[in-house]
């Protein structure tokens, strides 16, 4: 049997290690501490490892040390222009001092609630300042910076650094849809008649160009074509006064079957004497015939 200095021993043992158990704690990589006396925050661990507090009398608070995300219900925002948008926002934040914001807002739920609303309030602050246009596509970019970095400044009072906040979607209530639909087709309606009008004056102008570039050349053809022609009317004329040198007898029959070919067609009367001078070269076919 084990005598009474050996049971004290194994006694003494277990108490220590019941100490030690109650007493040790470790920190992961992941979460930060901070050790309460009697309610009371005494000290913040923010590096890993293990660490020792009073057993029975302090206890351990442990806060995420990852980045956190936080999804904003959508609210409206009035623009600058007096458009009502449904903003839908997100944020990235940290939990930067575990004790500043275990005193301000406690827990992860009492953070997300107070930073729902001082991002709500920044959000329709910045938007305000700017048009529907601008907010939707030319300074996105530059008012969620703006945002973040004013976001970033309140959360630090209560231990809180805010990495990001975008907008998810930026959408027209229900009953404005309508209103701004109408608005942008009449817009583009607008534009439509205007760049049909543009389109028509245009092609009158080159329809003009056109026609009057027409008449330029066929103007410059039929000056041509009479230039052409009265050459070759004086040529032919040169050619009937060489032929009618050389033989005036031949020149004048040619001369008379032109007469007889332009003269003389199907339906048309002529009231002429036979013996007339106009019919000498058909009489002397005739005779020849005879003969």
């Amino acid at each position: 049997m084990m005598d009474r200095r050996g049971l004290s021993l194994l006694i003494a043992l277990g108490a220590l290690i019941v100490a030690c158990s109650l007493s040790a704690y470790t920190v992961p990589q992941w979460e930060q501490a901070i050790v309460l006396q009697l309610g009371e925050p005494v000290r913040t661990v923010q590096e890993p490892g293990l660490y020792f507090k009073l057993p029975l009398i302090q206890n351990v608070l442990y806060f995420d040390k990852r980045l956190l995300s936080y999804d904003a219900a959508p609210r409206e925002v009035l623009t600058k222009d007096k458009q009502q948008l449904l903003v839908d926002n997100f944020s990235r934040w940290r939990i930067s001092d575990p004790l500043q914001f275990y005193r301000t807002v406690r827990n992860e739920a009492g953070g997300q609630s107070r930073l729902d609303d001082v991002i709500y309030s920044i959000v329709r602050e910045n938007l305000g300042r700017h048009t529907l246009r601008e907010i939707v596509n030319e300074k996105r970019a530059e008012v969620m910076a703006t945002v973040t970095k004013e976001s970033n400044a309140k959360g630090r009072e209560y231990g809180i650094e805010v990495e990001d906040v975008r907008i998810k979607r930026a959408d027209l209530p229900e009953k404005n849809e309508l209103n701004v639909f109408n608005r942008m087709r009449t817009e583009r309606e607008r534009l439509a008649k205007k760049f049909r009008a543009e389109g028509d004056e245009e092609a009158r102008k080159i329809r003009s160009e056109a026609d009057k570039d027409v008449q330029i050349l066929t103007a410059e053809a039929r000056k041509q074509g009479e230039i052409t022609r009265g050459q070759g009317d004086a040529q032919a004329v040169k050619i009937f006064a060489d032929a009618y040198g050389r033989d005036p007898e031949f020149y004048q029959l040619v001369r008379t079957l032109e007469a007889y070919r332009n003269s003389i067609t199907d339906g048309t009367t002529l009231v002429l004497s036979p013996n007339g001078e106009f019919f000498r070269y058909l009489k002397q076919l005739d005779q020849s015939k005879a003969r």
